[in-house]
């Protein structure tokens, strides 16, 4: 799916824009550094129509992500909040996923970063299963990556941050080379953190376990 071609409106800077519309330039510093943030959130349709899942815990997330990476919000919460319920609308979406992220503009280049407009886009098309939809019945296959989850003291982990994906699509791609569907990676001491983009849960004698949120 060419994510380019797809009709519909994007809301950017504060306005819905026709999607085909919704552009930026190349030299926008997001764009060269990774130095942004985003959130993958869900609308799903129910008997009292199309919901979007926990829309408050990841409008938070957001914020707090753009705190910790120092990017100064030029919205508040309610507003974006309202903006993603506004573009599944838009789009006539009964399910859907959505895709918030602030990025830093192309006023400057280089690392000091500063003096840059943060932007802030959110666009929501149909997105029915991360994975093949039969991979829910029969299981998927997963290898322990060679790829170690970041640790703490080298980049931020708690914030959503874009370029913090760059290990977990080394890993998924590796896992997939070897014919595997999924990727588990370690934490630096060698304990289960997560898979490329999923948390990770264990069932054992009815119990359910998870990593802590600091692994």
């Amino acid at each position: 799916m060419d994510l380019s071609k797809l009709t519909g409106h994007i809301w950017l800077d504060g306005e819905m824009v026709p999607w085909q519309e919704a552009r930026v330039h190349v030299l926008t510093h997001t764009f060269h550094y990774g130095l942004g943030v985003f959130e993958g959130v869900r609308a799903y349709k129910t008997p009292e129509g199309t919901s979007i899942f926990r829309l408050k815990e990841h409008t938070d997330r957001l914020f707090r992500s753009a705190h910790i990476l120092r990017m100064d919000m030029p919205y508040d919460k309610e507003t974006l909040s309202a903006a993603q319920r506004e573009v599944v609308r838009a789009n006539g979406l009964d399910e859907a996923y959505i895709r918030p992220m602030c990025f830093l503009g192309s006023e400057g280049m280089g690392l000091r970063a500063d003096n840059l407009k943060t932007h802030v886009m959110v666009a929501s098309w149909a997105w029915p299963s991360y994975m093949d939809p039969e991979a829910r019945d029969r299981g998927i296959r997963v290898a322990t990556s060679s790829y170690t989850r970041h640790h703490v003291n080298i980049t931020m982990c708690k914030a959503k941050a874009n370029g913090n994906y760059i290990n977990s699509i080394l890993a998924l791609r590796e896992a997939m080379d070897a014919g595997f569907e999924e990727a588990l990676l370690l934490d630096n001491e060698g304990y289960v953190a997560e898979g490329s983009g999923e948390n990770f849960f264990l069932v054992r004698a009815g119990i359910l376990y998870t990593p802590e949120l600091t692994s």
